[in-house]
């Protein structure tokens, strides 16, 4: 009885985590960032304390740099906060270190005391057992195009929003320019709004400005010209015409600075040994933009459907031309959040929706998705099929589900893309409908034959 005793209660003791999980990562540590300060941890035995404190300054990085370097640390984990994290990945990264970013949602600690020491305690053991993946992040030379490029879209938006603070003030002044030009930021429309802010006000006069292309009759653009030229709106007009030509030379000045590091990327293909493809469709982009895309890329992405120079861009400095990092296009499709997020419990599925992503890759691949409403081709008809079949905003996932995979697949292999024509597609999903169908017949004991039907 005695021994049975003691058997039960070595089966109810504690085993410590430190025993019973492997170290992966011996030289691991790990950050908790802040606006202020950062708390940094290191395995215990390798540093005296083991948890030190450092500021945001970049002096305080660089000793907290040296300090890891002198508690022989190898790799270092940090929480994705902000962007408080970016100037100690790049100062960690340039001395060598391997930094992982990491999701927040994978470092969540226990319910219980929360302190900034035990966040980092906690970090660095979540490291040291492997525990923790790295969030995807490309090469630094597409992090830099891919600063630039951000940064152009919030220009672009800045723009957009003078653009309404225009229509607005014409609308008060009840001037209807937006009902005789099809886009007031043409050259027609600028010159008027210019010519308005000049003290012109004869309409007949402001008409002329407009180009010969405007196919709207002059006496027309004339009656729209007649307005309430109150002085508070003209002001807000001046100062959003003014604005717009500033965002409009910054987007200008970015461009060049695009195409400046564009430059510095290196070539993933030789013209000589593998030329440019044929331009396939009537797609506005430019040769010498196409050619520098493929001589960046390897593959000439504008000859999918839907996908033009911007998200072709898009591609370049959010993922860049190598996809190891992706084992395949479902791990690929999975970070994009394209993909069925299937909640199980109790063997019943709870939920399959996609998940809830901010990546501005997918939104473009959604944009690119949306265009094939008319597309004659077989993308254009899966598109057309998934819309009917499980709705607008279904569809358009399950469509640019489909062009992530092709995108993967051109990338990862550097296959030129070959366009599949909509009679190719739709032969190919009548066989497979007909053999679902022989398929189902002969599950219940029957056989399918086919009839031709009298004409």
């Amino acid at each position: 009885m005695q021994n049975k005793t003691q058997r039960s209660k070595k089966k109810r003791q504690k085993i410590s985590i430190h025993q019973a999980w492997p170290c992966i990562h011996a030289h691991a540590a790990g950050v908790d960032l802040g606006a202020s300060e950062h708390w940094v941890a290191v395995p215990e035995g390798m540093g005296q304390p083991p948890v030190r404190r450092f500021g945001t300054f970049t002096g305080d990085l660089e000793s907290l740099a040296d300090w890891l370097k002198q508690c022989q640390v190898r790799t270092v984990a940090m929480e994705a906060t902000g962007v408080y994290w970016i100037p100690l990945f790049q100062i960690l990264e340039r001395r060598g270190f391997e930094v992982l970013l990491v999701n927040a949602r994978q470092i969540k600690n226990v319910s219980g005391r929360k302190s900034d020491v035990a966040d980092c305690q906690w970090i660095q053991r979540l490291h040291t057992y492997g525990l923790l993946g790295a969030s995807f992040r490309p090469a630094d030379p597409y992090c830099v195009l891919r600063s630039y490029l951000r940064y152009r879209d919030e220009l672009v938006a800045a723009r957009s929003m003078q653009t309404q603070h225009m229509q607005k003030a014409l609308q008060q002044m009840n001037v209807q320019l937006t009902q005789v030009l099809a886009d007031i930021n043409g050259l027609s429309g600028l010159a008027i709004i210019g010519a308005l802010l000049e003290g012109q006000r004869d309409p007949l006069q402001l008409a002329a400005l407009a180009s010969v292309r405007v196919k709207t009759p002059r006496a027309q653009i004339a009656q729209a010209l007649v307005g309430d030229y109150r002085r508070e709106h003209l002001f807000a007009l001046k100062t959003a015409f003014e604005l717009y030509h500033t965002y409009e030379a910054k987007i200008g000045a970015c461009d060049a600075e695009l195409t400046r590091e564009l430059a510095q990327l290196p070539d993933r293909v030789d013209l000589q040994t593998k030329p440019l493809p044929p331009k396939v469709g009537r797609k506005p982009i430019a040769e010498d933009l196409r050619l520098g895309l493929y001589r960046k890329l390897g593959v000439d992405l504008t000859a999918i459907e839907g996908f033009g120079s911007l998200v072709a861009l898009t591609v370049l400095s959010e993922v860049g031309p190598n996809l190891d990092k992706f084992k395949t296009e479902k791990h690929f499709t999975s970070w994009l959040g394209l993909c069925p997020d299937n909640r199980i419990s109790g063997g019943r599925i709870l939920s399959c929706r996609t998940r809830r992503v901010v990546n501005r890759l997918s939104d473009s691949l959604r944009l690119s998705a949306t265009t094939l409403e008319r597309s004659q081709t077989a993308l254009g008809a899966y598109y057309r099929r998934m819309k009917a079949k499980l709705g607008a905003a279904e569809g358009i996932t399950a469509t640019a589900h489909k062009l992530a995979r092709v995108l993967y697949r051109l990338l990862k292999y550097g296959e030129n893309y070959v366009r599949e024509g909509l009679a190719e597609y739709e032969k190919k999903h009548r066989e497979r409908k007909l053999k679902n169908l022989k398929k189902a017949a002969a599950s219940i004991g029957f056989n399918l034959v086919a009839q031709e039907l009298a004409a």
